[in-house]
């Protein structure tokens, strides 16, 4: 009879919690791998808004998952030409005008990327959802009409991210990633990743509007719109290359 109150009281509610997070874990996972492949090709505008002017940058950019991409901008065209190459953990940055590739210092990373709501260090860390973080399932909550799964990101002791921790609200039914919150160790939120305007986009159902938005300064936010998507393209680890940020067009 003992055996069988421990195991009722025990061991059902751990299994039920252990397969609980492990759940959230695949989730993420999930959500992460509709937004990303072995490789991909975009072309993207960035609007910059600032409570009392804005720009617009106009881009293409190449991935081979999850280490290596290449940034090249297209407009305005006194920026044209310039190149970000992220490599593993490095960033450079190539500008055409002073004909310089510049290695960007850990110091620098957490800095605005083109003056934009973006750091340095978003482009490197982009990737690390899965393996920096444990992941718990915390609520469910209905966002434009998604249920969605409510899942906090918490960081691995030796993972070298820069937020406390990541809330990331996921649609049940598609795996979307309509809203995610970003804090910091002393859990005020930073800013806000917003999501919206599905569209089909190399045969997949994706949110191709997205807003950054810091909660500490009204009135700036970060607008990316694709306008375009490959998945799995052909391109080798190569492209990725020094050399090749002051030839690409």
């Amino acid at each position: 009879m003992f055996k069988k109150i421990f195991y009722l009281t025990i061991v059902i509610p751990f299994l039920y919690l252990n397969n609980f997070a492990q759940d959230a874990k695949e989730i993420v996972k999930k959500a992460d791998e509709l937004m990303r492949a072995k490789s991909s090709y975009s072309e993207i505008t960035m609007n910059i808004v600032k409570p009392d002017w804005s720009r617009e940058v106009s881009m293409k950019a190449w991935a081979l998952e999850p280490d290596y991409s290449i940034i090249y901008i297209t407009e305005p065209a006194r920026d044209k030409g310039t190149v970000t190459l992220k490599r593993k953990t490095e960033v450079w940055n190539w500008l055409p005008s002073a004909q310089k590739v510049i290695k960007i210092p850990p110091s620098m990373m957490l800095q605005s990327w083109m003056g934009s709501d973006f750091t340095n260090d978003d482009l490197v860390k982009e990737s690390s959802v899965i393996r920096d973080y444990t992941h718990k399932l915390i609520g469910e909550e209905n966002i434009d009409g998604m249920d969605c799964y409510i899942i906090q990101l918490t960081p691995k002791a030796d993972a070298g991210v820069v937020w406390g921790k990541v809330i990331a609200w996921i649609a049940k039914n598609t795996y979307l990633e309509p809203k995610v919150e970003y804090y910091d160790e002393d859990g005020f939120m930073v800013k806000q990743f917003i999501g919206s305007n599905l569209k089909k986009m190399d045969g997949r159902n994706i949110f191709t509007h997205w807003e950054m938005i810091p909660e500490d300064k009204p009135g700036n936010k970060t607008i990316m719109d694709y306008n375009k998507i490959q998945f799995n393209i052909n391109t080798e680890e190569s492209f990725y290359s020094e050399q090749n940020m002051k030839r690409i067009r």
